[in-house]
This record gives C-alpha cells, sequence and structure tokens, in this order.
C-alpha cells in the first residue's frame, strides 16, 4: 500500500472519531472493530516512519 493510501486511510478513521465525539461521545461512525483497524495502520505508519497526527480516543 502506498503512504499517501495509508495516511488517507488513518485519516479518515480520526475524522469519524471526532465526529462521533461531537455527536456526544457515541460511536456512532466509528464501529467496534475501527480501534483495532487504527492501531494496525498506526504499527504500519510508525514503521514507515510517516508522520500523522494521532487519534484521540478519549
Amino acid at each position: 500500500m502506498k503512504d499517501e493510501r495509508l495516511l488517507a486511510f488513518y485519516e479518515n478513521v480520526r475524522q469519524q472519531v471526532e465526529l462521533d465525539q461531537r455527536a456526544g461521545g457515541r460511536y456512532r461512525f466509528a464501529g467496534p472493530g475501527v480501534k483495532e483497524y487504527a492501531e494496525r495502520l498506526r504499527e504500519e505508519m510508525d514503521r514507515r516512519r510517516l508522520h500523522y497526527n494521532p487519534i484521540d480516543w478519549s
């Protein structure tokens, strides 16, 4: 997978989580498997030493 696509996937998840937080903290857009998926993406981005904005899961 190209770096740009990997970053785009991660950014999409980050935006979904942000929307959920704005909607009252319920995970409406980001389903239960999304956090695991985002973690796998983050691990790969770290391995490639890519710069990204981390997801705030709080």
